[in-house]
């Protein structure tokens, strides 16, 4: 009934005393529901004291801990065209096995004899390099004859001005005799002239000593001729030192200019020898650069310049190479407000794609499919994205990752923070509140004596 009337039948008629009454009246409606919902209560008051790991979750994909293991694509320094394929896409190569043959495409090397020839040229320079040097040391050879040569010349005429010298002494004192001897004369034809007059003795005497005075007198003019004859011959003799001299200077001269020329071209040869040993090298490098090889192990993943004849320029990718021994990492990115609650050494939960993982976030021991992994780097500049990147590395302590995952697959990470009851986790969360900041405890370190 709705009781709607102020006359209540229930005071008028004891409803209780029939059978249809006594199966309504009197009974408790919902009381397991009732039940439910205390226990559900009760629980749900003690859940919320239960510890509750606070986190940062963030997305990211899987990559590798050093750049030389990541996926790379293979070009060729110098422009070419594409001979022949020794590889198809998927295949296996170990390092230095040749992925194609390719050809060149500019005049100056089509000479399939080329690094010959230059070889050839090198050596013919080297051999008149050689020459230069043997023409250097026969310069310095008639250098030193003459100079030698001319050391002698000297000694000779310095002997020979020594003789003049020694002559025109000689002529000297010759001379000092014959004008004694003129005086001697002189005063005998006195003698006798006097004597003569005064009628001592016969005129014959005095004709005898004006011919000794005449012949005296010639005598001292003859050796006055001899003694400029010698003066005259030590100036020569001076002349001829002076003469020796520059004879030899010039010829000295003349032959070092010989060595320097020879030098000069020897230089100017070794120079052409070096630059003929540098276009040699780049050459033999150059041909070697005709097969393109892989640079370490690892799977073709695509080749990109296709076909036979295809040209292309240095510097353009040609395929691209997966190295096969890797160390993985996941790169994830996280909300600048997160940054300085990420640290190195972090502890770091790990889902990845395509693996089948139960998840509770707040309770990673009981998470299934999940990963361990820890923080090895922290991005100092921020990403295209607008978030941090974060390189994650395998936790050691923790289970190896699965040996199928690839690099380039999505992960889904939880960096794991403090833990604190779940009704604190609520309340920052209905209120929008980041994480607790912390500070991670450092392991004492140990002080080396």
């Amino acid at each position: 009934m709705l009781n709607i009337s102020n006359n209540h039948l229930s005071r008028t008629f004891n409803l209780g005393e029939f059978k249809s009454g006594k199966k309504v009246l009197g009974k408790k409606y919902y009381k397991y529901f009732n039940r439910f919902l205390l226990a559900f209560t009760i629980v749900g008051f003690f859940i919320l004291f239960l510890p509750w790991t606070q986190n940062i979750t963030g997305r990211g994909n899987v990559t590798t801990l050093t750049p030389d293991q990541r996926p790379q694509t293979i070009q060729s320094q110098i422009p070419g065209r594409i001979e022949k394929w020794f590889v198809r896409e998927g295949d296996f190569l170990k390092k230095g096995d040749t992925i194609m043959r390719i050809s060149e495409v500019k005049s100056e090397y089509f000479d399939p004899d080329l690094v010959a020839r230059t070889a050839q040229q090198r050596d013919a320079k080297a051999f008149a390099v050689q020459s230069y040097v043997e023409k250097v040391k026969a310069q310095e050879f008639r250098i030193a004859a003459l100079r030698n040569e001319r050391n002698l010349k000297l000694e000779q005429a310095k002997n020979k001005l020594l003789q003049s010298k020694l002559k025109v002494q000689a002529d000297s004192i010759d001379l000092q005799a014959a004008n004694t001897n003129l005086k001697i004369a002189q005063t005998k034809y006195n003698r006798a002239d006097t004597l003569y007059k005064d009628g001592f003795v016969a005129l014959k005497n005095v004709e005898d000593a004006r011919v000794k005075l005449q012949g005296t007198q010639a005598k001292k003019i003859s050796q006055e001729a001899k003694l400029l004859a010698s003066k005259n011959e030590v100036i020569n003799a001076k002349v001829e030192i002076s003469r020796v001299k520059a004879e030899y200077a010039d010829k000295i001269s003349k032959a070092q200019s010989d060595k320097f020329t020879a030098q000069s071209s020897q230089f100017d040869t070794e120079a052409q020898v070096s630059k003929l040993d540098n276009e040699y090298s780049n050459y033999k490098i150059r041909n070697s650069m005709l097969f393109i090889t892989a640079p370490h192990d690892g799977f073709i993943n695509k080749a990109i310049r296709g076909g036979i004849g295809v040209t292309f320029k240095e510097g353009e990718e040609l395929v691209g190479i997966m190295p096969s021994k890797v160390d993985l990492a996941v790169e994830t990115f996280v909300e600048p407000i997160d940054l300085p609650l990420i640290h190195i050494g972090e502890k770091v939960r790990v889902q990845f794609d395509g693996w089948p993982a139960i998840i509770f976030s707040g309770w990673p021991n009981v998470s299934y499919g999940t990963y361990g992994a820890e923080v090895v780097a922290i991005e100092n500049f921020i990403s295209d994205n607008g978030k941090f990147r974060i390189l994650l590395a395998p936790d050691p302590e923790d289970h190896s990752w699965p040996e199928d995952i690839r690099a380039g697959s999505g992960a889904f990470t939880m960096a794991l923070l403090e833990d604190v009851p779940i009704w604190f986790e609520l309340w920052r969360r209905l209120n929008g509140f980041p994480p607790n900041y912390y500070q991670p405890e450092e392991s004492p370190k140990t002080t080396k004596k």
